[in-house]
């Protein structure tokens, strides 16, 4: 592990928790190797400091830094060590909890540190003047060892609240003794900006300590809360890649820093790194092994999407009218959805995005608007299925509907054996390019039987599907309307190593609808391949 240079100063510290509180959000559970590529993700994004856990705490988090000496070439970012002061009653130097932060070789310790009276009495056993010894004690000697210390003041708002006097005691006896940052933490979640606002600044006042805010986001306030912090002088601020941790979570990351980099104006990451943003979210949601928010701010899918027509209209005319930022600023993009409320606007800015010129044919943009809802109208969704939407569009726009092949028939058998299991089979038969093909399939439902037979049947004329895989399946069963049945909606994302894309279908049963969206997807996919279908259907 080599130590960090290029970062852009030490006057305010971007602090990332999320390999270990992170880690502590029920779903996650993190390999030694998970945590060694978050961290070089987290340190490829310019974060100050990395806390990478509790070494002697647990096996996996001692191995982590044992690994971290000789794996991690950290170039932005700073390794932490996670602890707790030394026990009530001894003394640092014997501490073997210390003697662990210190074995773990990195340059930085976090200490977790008692300043609500209520758990020093309660929760430690111990006096409140032996909590402050220890502080004292726990700070100076790692100091000595050459770490430098940060201590997080566990339940500090709350202990501010019921005793201000020791709260701030003990704060001043972690400055006093040589701890660089004074962490203030709403460790149960619940404050309010304008209480943290409030508390920060008399802390600050009355102890002329660096502070820094720790927050969870148990009232939905936690980057809110982290900002307040900063309004009132904070330098250092603790989050987590994706708001990942304990219950519902910490603050996050990626709108902190975008707040204090575009909002602020004030530089804490190094130059160049803010558009990596949104890559660096996905990449460390791929890792946990959690589909990324669609909504998250600055980073989402969603965060610069836009579906009502009133918006698209504006944005033809000026896209900051809708959008508070540049979504280039953070690696995200501009998109257009299409759906029932679509309006002209809605079509022919999501027509450029596809490379669609229509702003001179006004006819067919009132054609694909048509199209559009009262396909919506039947239960399909073209917000969440861009290709199926490129390939109604590119049917308007050529005047005919065009395909690499056009369906005979297609049947699914299921039936169960004589030793109990399930069996599956699909039969297609089709047209492509002027020769019939009949092909079967067996898979682990109908619908997976289905897709088999289908490649079956295409794969030797077109071998470019051998790249295509289904990488998403998800059913929706919509509420029949007027005492009609329900109906089955099936979104379809398939990909080809590159990229993505989805398609949908809608029908009176699964099977039906899953055989139009895997249609689309053949189709849209021999489009991405360079292929042009030499036949109409």
């Amino acid at each position: 592990m080599t130590e960090a240079s290029d970062h852009p100063n030490d006057s305010f510290h971007v602090f990332d928790t999320t390999l270990r509180d992170g880690a502590q959000r029920e779903g996650i559970n993190l390999t030694v190797a998970d945590k060694l590529t978050i961290a070089r993700h987290l340190d490829e994004f310019g974060v100050g400091f990395i806390e990478g856990g509790w070494p002697g705490a647990n096996p996996r988090d001692t191995e982590f830094f044992a690994r971290a000496a000789t794996e991690l070439d950290l170039k932005h970012a700073r390794l932490v060590a996670f602890g707790a002061t030394r026990r009530a009653g001894g003394r640092a130097a014997d501490d073997p909890q210390l003697a662990a932060l210190v074995n773990s070789g990195a340059p930085v310790v976090t200490l977790v540190a008692k300043s609500h009276d209520r758990h020093v009495e309660l929760a430690l056993r111990t006096t409140l003047d032996e909590n402050l010894e220890m502080v004292r004690d726990s700070v100076e000697y790692l100091r000595s060892q050459g770490r430098r210390v940060f201590i997080d003041c566990e339940h500090f708002f709350d202990g501010y609240r019921a005793n201000p006097e020791y709260a701030l005691a003990v704060v001043s006896t972690a400055h006093r003794a040589g701890a660089d940052v004074v962490v203030l933490c709403d460790t149960n979640g619940g404050m309010l900006p304008l209480g943290v606002r409030e508390i920060v600044a008399e802390v600050l006042a009355k102890t002329g300590a660096r502070l820094g805010i720790h927050a969870q986001d148990d009232t939905g306030c936690a980057v809110a809360n982290t900002l307040a912090a900063v309004d009132a002088g904070a330098t250092h601020v603790q989050c987590t890649a994706n708001g990942y941790g304990e219950r519902v979570g910490n603050a996050n990351l990626f709108p902190v820093v975008g707040a204090l980099e575009i909002k602020y104006g004030r530089r804490v990451l190094p130059e160049g790194r803010l558009a990596e943003m949104t890559r660096i979210s996905h990449a460390v949601a791929e890792v946990v092994n959690l589909a990324p928010s669609t909504h998250q701010p600055y980073v989402g899918f969603s965060a610069f999407a836009h579906k009502a027509g009133l918006h698209a209209s504006a944005i033809k005319v000026d896209p900051d009218l809708y959008q508070h930022i540049d979504p280039e600023l953070v690696g995200n993009t501009m998109r257009m959805l299409v759906s029932d409320m679509a309006g002209r606007a809605s079509v022919e800015l999501k027509g450029k995005e596809l490379g669609y010129d229509l702003s001179e044919d006004r006819d067919l943009v009132g054609r694909v608007v048509a199209k559009v809802k009262a396909q919506e109208n039947q239960g399909y969704t073209y917000e969440a299925a861009d290709a199926s939407f490129e390939l109604l569009l590119r049917d308007e726009v050529r005047g005919r509907r065009e395909r690499f092949f056009a369906l005979e028939s297609w049947r699914t058998i299921s039936e169960q054996r004589a030793d109990g299991t399930p069996g599956n089979e699909a039969t297609v038969k089709l047209w492509a390019k002027g020769e019939r093909r009949i092909a079967t399939g067996e898979g682990n439902g109908p619908v997976d039987a289905l897709d088999r037979a289908l490649r079956t049947a295409l794969e030797r004329i077109y071998p470019q599907l051998a790249q295509l895989e289904l990488v998403d399946y998800k059913v929706r069963i919509l509420e029949g309307q007027h005492g009609t049945g329900s109906k089955t909606r099936v979104l379809v994302e398939s990909g080809d190593g590159v990229s993505s894309w989805s398609t949908v279908g809608v029908a009176d049963n699964v099977i039906a609808a899953s055989w139009r969206a895997l249609e689309d997807a053949y189709t849209y996919g021999l489009l991405r391949a360079g292929l042009v279908p030499d036949e109409a259907e």
